[in-house]
């Protein structure tokens, strides 16, 4: 297992790429906020996703990333395969 990197270390690497993903996020947002939308509220719940997305980039401490991945995932559904028709592993499907 390798060590951890110093902080600096990691900002001095990621730094431009990050402050580019960061610039396109925000150029994305002023774009939504710049569409007309009907009936005045948008409708859409990918938007309220973002917003709670943003609110985690902000919290400090390890986590974000999972924090972030459960925001966007599904609840998970045990009989998620029967919904989507997948057979299952092993099942005779020829």
């Amino acid at each position: 297992m390798t060590g951890q990197r110093d902080a600096i270390v990691v900002l001095e690497s990621d730094f431009l790429e990050t402050r580019g993903k960061v610039l396109e996020l925000a150029a994305t947002l002023d774009r939504l906020d710049r569409a007309p939308v009907k009936h005045g509220e948008h409708p859409d719940p990918r938007l309220g996703q973002l917003r709670q997305a943003l609110e985690a980039l902000i919290e400090p401490g390890p986590g974000r990333a999972e924090t972030i991945q459960r925001i966007f995932s599904r609840e998970y559904d045990p009989d998620w395969r029967s919904r989507l028709e997948v057979p299952h592993p092993g099942s005779a499907n020829r």
